[in-house]
């Protein structure tokens, strides 16, 4: 009868038994309260799609709102080359097509003055 426990011992170890019980149901508790119900994680999800959605768009926007810059500016540029372009041929007519003329007369005249 050595190798029986006694009656106290028996109680100890179901107290024992007992407190581990509490604690791993306390665990199991704590983690059930952590888990996200399905309707939650859904919620969440189609947030998140929201939010990449409206972020794709608004680099969508920006990228347009860059390249008409871009194209605001090339068009710029051009048309300031076609207006160079413009006052070049305004100088020559201005100024180099009458110094002509003024030789041409020059010229003439002193042909007619010589005949």
């Amino acid at each position: 009868m050595a190798d029986e426990p006694t009656l106290g011992e028996v109680v100890r170890r179901l107290e024992h038994v007992h407190l581990d019980l509490k604690e791993d149901f306390r665990g199991l508790g704590g983690r059930l309260d952590s888990k996200v119900s399905m309707e939650r994680y859904q919620l969440e999800q189609q947030a998140g799609q929201e939010r990449e959605r409206l972020l794709a768009e608004r680099v969508r926007a920006l990228e347009e709102a860059r390249e008409k810059e871009r194209q605001e500016a090339e068009d710029e540029r051009r048309r300031a080359a076609d207006r160079r372009r413009a006052d070049r041929r305004l100088l020559f007519t201005a100024l180099v097509a009458p110094v002509l003329l003024i030789v041409l007369q020059v010229y003439l005249n002193s042909q007619g003055a010589g005949a």
